[in-house]
């Protein structure tokens, strides 16, 4: 392992990553895994590239130095941001999956008890079958996960570069909350938040900002599309700022109108859940329980709106197409694994269908401390009332045609 000072830690920090994830090794009687999914290379050697959709790997021996396998482009990834001293890279013209099963019969591997995450994104099951063809002499087992259990408690390093994308993420969010007036486009708005994010030192986020407004917030994930905001709208925001592949996620929203009841009741709604769920998260709660006092609160409402979706879901390390790390982790019913202080969140409970319409949201990203919880973000947690909402008049605030 190279020590050098220009990685996103110290090397005393990916140390310990390693020597974690050798001794789950040792537990799962594993002599090497192979890992491919681009977060958990990211954890595990600071490499990082646009370019995962080819195929790559890092292979970790029990008891000897690490190897990477990358496309010749991207070996220069490896050299200039990693700790990894060892690559075997092939050319555009080659083969992938031959190159790897060769470097495992080079170091020895082939006949041994070798790891691979089989539920990788970018492992897929073609590639799969073609190791397994291959390597005859030794088992491949699956260990799906294996670096995961690593990555859902995060260090007191991984929390301070979450801070660094909070920051980028509130000040994007700030940026939106102001453009989003009666007259501009969804896509002013966009460019604003991105414009906010990375002059405040955020990189891509591994999802660009959620921005909808009027009928379209009834649509599931929609970001712009350059409608014009209209007086009487509501406007949904969402937005995960990144630093260093870390994120950060946070909801709000912005009426076009004066506060109307349902309005009013479905801020307090979410406002009073958020407060209750972080009065309540600390270690030892399930997340069953958590996610139990948000949808309780979230239900109760007189507006016809629901919580569809988790309570919230485990966040850190993301590449697209998702910045968080739900498969690893999620607030939702029937769970019960138990919170550990370093575990962090984006906490959801956002309404959807207010009187059948629209859909609003407000969310906090959160840590769990030793004794409770704190949140990444100062933002205020009320909905926006747009400035010039007044002067443009109160319509109507039911569906109408885009």
């Amino acid at each position: 392992m190279r020590v050098r000072d220009d990685m996103t830690f110290p090397s005393d920090e990916y140390e310990r990553r390693i020597a974690d994830l050798r001794h789950r090794m040792q537990q799962r009687l594993l002599d090497a895994v192979v890992i491919t999914d681009p977060e958990n290379l990211m954890y595990l050697t600071d490499y990082q590239t646009t370019g995962y959709s080819f195929f790559q790997a890092l292979v970790v021996p029990i008891d000897s130095e690490p190897f990477m396998i990358t496309r010749q482009m991207e070996e220069s990834n490896v050299l200039e941001r990693t700790w990894v001293e060892i690559t075997r890279p092939y050319p555009d013209t080659g083969d992938a999956i031959q190159q790897l099963v060769t470097t495992l019969k080079e170091f020895g591997l082939d006949t041994k008890n070798v790891g691979y995450e089989r539920n990788s994104y970018f492992f897929p099951a073609y590639h799969q079958d073609r190791v397994h063809t291959s390597f005859r002499a030794g088992q491949l087992m699956d260990c799906f996960g294996i670096v995961e259990q690593g990555r859902l408690r995060k260090s007191p390093y991984e929390i301070d570069v979450m801070r660094r994308a909070a920051h980028a993420a509130e000040a994007g969010m700030r940026a939106g909350l102001a453009a989003a007036q009666v007259g501009a486009t969804e896509n002013d708005v966009a460019a604003e938040i991105s414009r906010g994010m990375f002059t405040a030192g955020g990189e891509y986020p591994a999802v660009m900002p959620y921005v909808a407004s009027g009928p379209r917030t009834m649509i599931g994930h929609a970001t712009w599309e350059g409608r014009e905001l209209r007086s009487g709208d509501a406007v949904f925001l969402e937005v995960g700022g990144c630093y260093r592949r870390y994120h950060a996620a946070i909801m709000r929203t912005v009426l076009l109108h004066e506060m109307t009841p349902a309005m009013e009741h479905a801020q307090e709604r979410m406002t009073t859940a958020l407060r209750e769920l972080k009065a309540a998260l600390r270690p030892g709660l399930t997340v069953s329980d958590a996610d139990s006092i948000v949808r309780t609160i979230i239900s109760d409402n007189h507006v016809g709106a629901e919580l569809v979706t988790r309570a919230g879901y485990s966040i850190g390390i993301a590449f697209p197409p998702s910045w968080d790390e739900g498969y690893i982790l999620s607030l939702m019913p029937g769970g019960d694994t138990v919170l550990e202080e370093g575990m962090t969140f984006h906490v959801i409970p956002w309404m959807w269908g207010v009187e059948g319409t629209r859909t609003v949201g407000i969310s906090d990203t959160v840590r769990i401390t030793e004794t409770g919880c704190e949140s990444f973000f100062e933002l205020d947690e009320e909905f926006t009332i747009s400035p010039g909402a007044e002067a443009a008049g109160n319509e109507p605030v039911g569906l109408r045609a885009v």
